[in-house]
């Protein structure tokens, strides 16, 4: 079962209301989640900010599989992150693939993102 907040992020994008997770804009201004012990609840939400009626457990209910993605291909962006390793590294590989002229699926930087890839599926 999908968090309460990939459900809100499901929940806010699907209606265009733009949510990122990775540098979230957002503050305890526009909306509030919190536990108190026997599970996540929307303590506060400002739809005058947020552009959006604050969603009902129904509508949040129905979101589960998609946010349960979400939270998937979530975990999957940082361990493919991880692995890549330094950008500086990926493109000096790049470089020498494109000097020996395997700027192709021959190269080796091609076949080192591939497995990572590879290793590292999304749902």
């Amino acid at each position: 079962m999908a968090t309460l907040i990939s459900k809100v992020i499901i929940y806010l994008n699907d209606n265009g209301v733009d949510y990122t997770t990775e540098r979230p804009k957002w503050s305890i201004d526009e909306f509030c989640i919190t536990d108190d012990g026997s599970g996540s609840f929307i303590e506060n939400w400002n739809a005058s900010k947020i552009g959006l009626a604050k969603p009902t457990d129904e509508q949040l209910n129905a979101l589960d599989a998609k946010a349960t993605t979400h939270q998937n291909n979530a975990k999957v962006k940082a361990a493919r992150r991880a692995a890549y390793g330094k950008i500086g590294d990926q493109l000096d590989l790049l470089y020498k693939d494109m000097a020996a002229d395997k700027g192709d699926k021959t190269g080796e930087w091609f076949k080192a993102v591939k497995k990572v890839k590879d290793d590292n599926p999304k749902s």
